[in-house]
C-alpha cells in the first residue's frame, strides 16, 4: 500500500487555551480540508469564552528556531500567520518569510473577538512595514482596516478604498471582510485589478470565535492543494459559513465554529 503525504500548510501564530481560535483553530481547519497542518506558536494565551486574561510571548529566538526546524526539514506548501503578539516578534517571522516562495496568508491578528488587545501598539507599523510585503494574501476585518490605514469602512462602498490602501502596504491580494457591515454580508477581494465580492447567509449565532483564523486558514489550505486565490477564497468563504452555522456554546460567553461541521454533517446523514 502506498501512502501519500497530505499538502502541507504551517500556521504561526498564538495558542489560544481555549481551543477555538489561534493555532487550535488554525490546525483544526487545515485536517478537516485534507491537509497536514504544522505550528510555530508565537505567543500563548489564558483566554475562555468570556475574553483574553493574559498573553505570554515566546522569545524571538524560539519563534525563529521553529520556523528553521520546520522549514528547514519539511517544508510547506502554504504558510498563515496570525497572532504575533510583539513588533520583535513581527520582525523575526517577516525576517523569514520574505525568503520563501510558498503563499503566504496573512491574517493582521490585532484585537480578539471580545476586544481584548493582541498586538502591541508599537507593532503597528512593523506589521505594515515588513509583513503585508510578505503576504501573498492579507485578510483584515474593518477594525484592522482602520488600524492599518486609518479608514473607516461604513457601509459596503467604502470597500474599494479600504482594499486600495491595503494593497499600497505590499501584499499582492487583500480580502476585506465586510461581515460587521449593516445588510448582507460581503467581502471584497482584489489584486488592484481583479475584483471579486462574496456574499453568504448571515447566521443568527453568536458563537463566532475564531472566524478570523479559521478563514486564514482555510485559504491557505485551500492554496496548498493547488487552487488559486479566488477560488482558494470562494471555497474557505463556503467552509467558514458551514463552521459559523454549526458554532456551538461553551463557557458562559462566546462558543466557537465548529470546525468539524462538514464531518458531523455528513455522518449525521448517514454518508
Amino acid at each position: 500500500m502506498t501512502v501519500s503525504t497530505p499538502p502541507l500548510v504551517l500556521t504561526v501564530a498564538g495558542s489560544d487555551s481555549a481551543g477555538g481560535a489561534g493555532i487550535q483553530a488554525d490546525l483544526k481547519t487545515m485536517l478537516a480540508l485534507g491537509t497536514h497542518g504544522m505550528s510555530v506558536i508565537a505567543a500563548v494565551t489564558a483566554q475562555n469564552s468570556l475574553g483574553v486574561q493574559g498573553y505570554w510571548e515566546l522569545p524571538p529566538e524560539a519563534v525563529r528556531a521553529q520556523l528553521d526546524s520546520v522549514l528547514g526539514d519539511i517544508g510547506a506548501q502554504a504558510i498563515k500567520t496570525g497572532m504575533l503578539a510583539s513588533a520583535v516578534l513581527v520582525e523575526t517571522v517577516a525576517d523569514v518569510l520574505s525568503g520563501v516562495s510558498m503563499p503566504v496568508i496573512v491574517d493582521p491578528v490585532g484585537v480578539s473577538k471580545h476586544g481584548d488587545p493582541l498586538l502591541a501598539p508599537d507593532a503597528v507599523e512593523t506589521v505594515k512595514s515588513l509583513l503585508l510585503p510578505t503576504a501573498t494574501v492579507v485578510t483584515p476585518n474593518l477594525w484592522e482596516v482602520a488600524q492599518l490605514t486609518g479608514i473607516k469602512v461604513d457601509d459596503e462602498r467604502d470597500l474599494p478604498r479600504a482594499a486600495e490602501a491595503i494593497l499600497a502596504l505590499g501584499p499582492t491580494w487583500a480580502l476585506i471582510k465586510g461581515g460587521h457591515l449593516p445588510g448582507e454580508p460581503v467581502d471584497l477581494l482584489t489584486d488592484g485589478t481583479q475584483e471579486f465580492r462574496f456574499t453568504a447567509e448571515r447566521h443568527d449565532n453568536r458563537h463566532t470565535h475564531g472566524t478570523g483564523c479559521t478563514l486564514a486558514s482555510a485559504i491557505a489550505s485551500y492554496m496548498a492543494h493547488g487552487e488559486d486565490v479566488p477560488s482558494a477564497v470562494a471555497k474557505a468563504k463556503h467552509y467558514v459559513t458551514g463552521a459559523l452555522a454549526h458554532g456551538f456554546p461553551l463557557g458562559a460567553g462566546i462558543g466557537p465554529v465548529d470546525h468539524a461541521w462538514q464531518w458531523r454533517t455528513h455522518r449525521s446523514s448517514g454518508r
